[in-house]
């Protein structure tokens, strides 16, 4: 197995680089995946004005073709795959669709992902409410209900006039799994004691 360098960006499907990679090494995993938005996004260029382009970093619309039906059929026809019964379930409740071909593509990384973490690690999975809903019970099959910690409401200030009928969207979700319920490292924010503070536990 190939052993990933300390400060090193890797380029690709994470899906394969992670095959490359030993188990259990790993002590956090933070991931910000594609949201289903049915949005494209670009990469900026900055240079000098005859240099400065753009171009589609990815699309975030998802559609049921070819690989997402292999990606189904691979965990429907496996009655022990960890993935079967939410992904029976999915199929049922929303049926072949764009979200469900999100999903499977989701479901394989969220396992590997599981394989390499150590069983004191730790995952952040930064999602929208486009799919958290779907993404949380997908995390549960994959770790295990028992073992979710957090969920974190990331609010923002909202952008434009907003939707005619509703209000604005201004919020991510992060799900927060440990691979232990009674171990694991789990640092709180720092906040730095105040004059006042320092001077009374240091007065004698």
């Amino acid at each position: 197995m190939l052993q990933p360098k300390p400060n090193t960006l890797y380029y690709g499907d994470c899906l394969q680089w992670m095959a490359e990679w030993p188990s259990g090494f790993v002590d956090l995993i933070y991931l910000d995946p594609p949201f289903n938005s049915k949005r494209d996004y670009n990469v900026f260029l900055r240079g000098a004005p005859e240099e400065q382009a753009q171009f589609r970093a990815f699309t975030d619309t998802w559609h049921w073709d070819e690989k997402a039906v292999e990606r189904y059929q691979a965990v429907q026809h496996a009655f022990k795959h960890p993935l079967h019964a939410a992904m029976t379930g999915f199929h049922t409740i929303i049926g072949e669709c764009g979200m469900l071909a999100y999903l499977t593509y989701m479901g394989e990384r969220l396992l590997a992902m599981k394989r390499l973490l150590a069983d004191t690690g730790c995952i952040w999975l930064h999602c929208d409410p486009t799919a958290s809903h779907y993404l949380k019970l997908l995390a549960d099959a994959v770790f295990g209900d028992s073992l979710f910690r957090n969920e974190i409401v990331w609010c923002y200030p909202p952008g434009g006039k907003g939707p005619k009928y509703g209000f604005h969207r201004k919020h991510d979700v992060i799900f927060y799994y440990g691979m232990s319920e009674k171990k694991g490292t789990f640092n709180r924010e720092y906040s730095p004691l105040t004059d006042t503070a320092i001077a009374k536990f240091t007065s004698v």
